[in-house]
Formats: C-alpha cells, structure tokens, sequence
C-alpha cells in the first residue's frame, strides 16, 4: 500500500530530483530569474519566496497535526477509525498534504531545471495517489458519514470559510510542533540561504531535519 511507503517515496523523489543536478547543472531558480532580470536582489528574492512556500508548508502541516496526534500523522499504517472534521479541516480536506505540495515546490527552487520538474512533478503524483487511497479506505470504513464529509469540504483547494460548524476538539500544539519539526528546520534551513546564499545552511537542514524527525517520531510513538 503506498501509504506505508510516502515518506521513503517523497524522499527518494528528492534525492532523484537533486541527483539530476549532476546532469544539467543549471539551477532553475537561477535560470528563471536570470531569464526576467539582471536585478541582483532579484534572486534573493525568488530564494525568500521558496522560504515562504515552506514556512507556509511547516504552519500548515503544524495546524492540522495540532488536532491529530502526531504519532497518528507519521504512522505507517492508515488510521480511517474517527474522522476529524475541526481546525483546517473545516475548510479542506487534506491539509497535510497541501502543505507537502507547498514544500515540495519550495525545495524544487533549490534544484537543476531538470530536477525540479522531476521533484514537482513526482511530489504531484504521489501526493494525489495518496488522497486517492485515503479516500478509498475512509469512504470504506466511514460510509455516509465520510461522504457527506466530501460533499461539503473541498479535497485541494481550500473554501474561503468554513463549510462544518467548529467542534468541541482542543488542539494540541506541543506535539504538533515536535512531529513537524522537521518541516520547520527545512524553513529555517530556506530563510537562512535566502539571506545568506551559502549552501552550507541546505545541506546542514537537509541531513539534521530528517535524522530529527526520525527520532522525535521514535519518541513520539514510544509515547503513544
């Protein structure tokens, strides 16, 4: 099942898009930016823009974990028991995974031309594998209850208020903040380059972030 898989498939999509840069050695941000401008402060400007797209991917993600329990959020196997329908989820209903489409656009603006086309595109492709397996085994085990659900809460694209009434659900920030942690030092890792345009902070972020989260969810789950 491709759920017990999508953090190995997402990072292998990264290494792939990445590794591409020893064949076409051309940074897409930089090719683009130098395609509309000779601005000097245009590049860090596009850098700070994929800043922001993962920063906006970390408050996302951090938000909808904030009603799930993390441990839940990074399982590998697929919890379709209760359906949660309080914060985000409101307004969509999968904002998780907006949120790694969010990153996965961001990080792309660190790879070659080639790279980041396949980086996009693969983070696209699982991702909507992913909805579409969710949706499977949730309208299997919640039957009306989950249809009614998509009949009022769009799947990508968020609606402008939300669509359910607020349940009595408290969030859990703490824990939300540690299972996303990750997330959040790719951001730091993106505002530090955006600023300084020295790698050395990506590739710390990029091999720290990881091996953190691995280990906060190990803790989080003997918790659990």
């Amino acid at each position: 099942m491709i759920f017990r898989y999508r953090f190995w498939l997402f990072t292998a999509t990264f290494l792939i898009g990445f590794g591409l840069s020893t064949v076409d050695h051309t940074n897409a941000t930089v090719a683009l930016v130098q395609r509309f401008s000779d601005n000097p402060l245009a590049l860090r400007a596009a850098f700070a823009f994929a800043a922001l797209l993962i920063v906006l991917a970390a408050l996302i993600r951090t938000w909808a974990a904030a009603y799930l329990q993390s441990s839940v959020v990074h399982d590998d196997r697929l919890h379709t028991d209760a359906l949660v329908a309080s914060g985000p989820y409101r307004s969509v209903r999968n904002p998780l995974y907006i949120g790694v489409l969010l990153f996965g656009v961001g990080l792309a603006m660190l790879a070659s031309r080639i790279g980041a086309i396949v980086i996009i595109g693969g983070v696209f492709a699982i991702t909507l594998a992913l909805i579409a397996d969710e949706e499977r085994h949730l309208t299997a085990a919640q039957g009306e209850s989950y249809a009614a659900y998509k009949r009022a809460v769009p799947r990508l694209v968020p609606s402008l208020t939300p669509r359910l009434p607020a349940a009595n659900l408290a969030p859990r920030w703490g824990q939300a903040f540690a299972g996303e942690g990750m997330f959040w030092g790719f951001a730091l890792g993106m505002i530090l380059f955006a600023v300084t345009l020295q790698p050395v902070w990506i590739i710390a972020l990029s091999i720290g972030a990881p091996v953190a989260h691995l280990l906060v969810m190990q803790a989080l789950k003997a918790r659990a």
